[in-house]
């Protein structure tokens, strides 16, 4: 995948405040504020930086964490995990493949097959209804 290199300018002029301190700064909004939290529309949801397929609303649940939660995402090569160590805790962070914005972490605690939950920032994504998707 190619990556997408912006400078910080460039960064804050395609991003609102919240996306810029959520994507740029690895920050995290409040739980249950997020508008994809109860999303339940069928689509595909993608960064929010950088327009990249991240995951499909097949695989997102209600985790009743405050957060839009996913068994996984739509391609693993479409994010990248990393440690964690921050907020005194050992955590995985999930990345945008493709332009790097943080968007949330991964736990091992979801429903699905690998039984994961990738715990996202609605900041970080944006969402298309199934019927607009390309």
């Amino acid at each position: 995948m190619d990556k997408l290199n912006l400078t910080d300018a460039e960064w804050r002029e395609r991003l609102s405040p919240e996306q810029y301190h959520v994507l740029r700064e690895a920050g995290t909004e409040r739980a249950f504020t997020g508008k994809y939290n109860s999303n339940k529309a069928d689509g595909v949801y993608y960064c929010g930086g950088c327009g990249a397929e991240l995951f499909d609303a097949d695989e997102k649940y209600d985790s009743g964490s405050g957060w839009p939660s996913f068994t996984a995402p739509m391609d693993i090569d479409a994010v990248e995990e990393i440690r964690d160590n921050s907020q005194g805790m050992m955590r995985t962070e999930v990345r945008c493949a493709k332009c790097e914005g943080h968007l949330g972490h991964v736990f091992p605690d979801g429903p699905g097959v690998n039984g994961l939950r990738y715990c996202m920032n609605s900041a970080s994504l944006d969402f298309k209804p199934r019927g607009e998707v390309e």
